[in-house]
């Protein structure tokens, strides 16, 4: 078995704003209808937290569970640990119509940090950083690539498709150059 090694080995820019990637992280695909009986018991014994509402995350200590769709939740615990938690998922899930997939190794994971770290993200995104809430998970685009990105910390977590991690990253830097604030 190889070691599991990050998209870009843990690249990082300092600007206005510094963007960190991150990784490896683990990250399960869930795709279940809200109703199907042992959800909620699946993503708890998975990751820890309830069941998200509508584009929101749940987050605890290193573990996350995001709404990505109306039958689909992102379940984000550290890497080593996805096949315990498949298997829990199993479990609590056993006879339902649902599926669960390790998606680690596709995605690429970027922590966008500092005072004036929604700036980055919203040269890229059309999104309203003065609306969005504190445990709000969006799905939109950066440029022209599909991201998730929450509030954690001083900043902000935004997860990409690792295929196009060293574009994102591009974005992210060159967003956050110094004198490119946006006044």
């Amino acid at each position: 078995m190889s070691n599991a090694v990050s998209a870009l080995g843990n690249a990082s820019f300092d600007g206005f704003a510094k963007i960190r990637e991150i990784g490896p992280v683990g990250m399960i695909s869930l795709r279940a209808k809200p109703e199907v009986k042992g959800l909620a018991k699946a993503i708890k014994a998975a990751v820890g937290t309830g069941l998200p509402a509508q584009r929101q995350i749940e987050i605890s200590g290193d573990k996350a569970a995001g709404w990505m769709s109306p039958d689909e939740y992102l379940l984000i615990l550290p890497y080593a640990e996805t096949a315990a938690a498949m298997a829990a998922i199993d479990k609590a899930l056993k006879g339902e119509h649902y599926l669960a997939v390790v998606v680690s190794d596709a995605r690429a994971v970027f922590h966008v940090e500092g005072a004036k770290a929604d700036q980055v993200i919203a040269k890229l995104s059309p999104v309203d950083f003065a609306k969005m809430g504190a445990n709000e998970l969006r799905r939109t685009r950066a440029a022209q690539v599909a991201v998730a990105f929450w509030r954690e910390g001083d900043g902000y977590t935004l997860v990409c498709f690792r295929s196009v991690a060293s574009y994102v990253l591009g974005l992210l830097s060159h967003s956050a150059m110094v004198g490119s604030e946006i006044k």
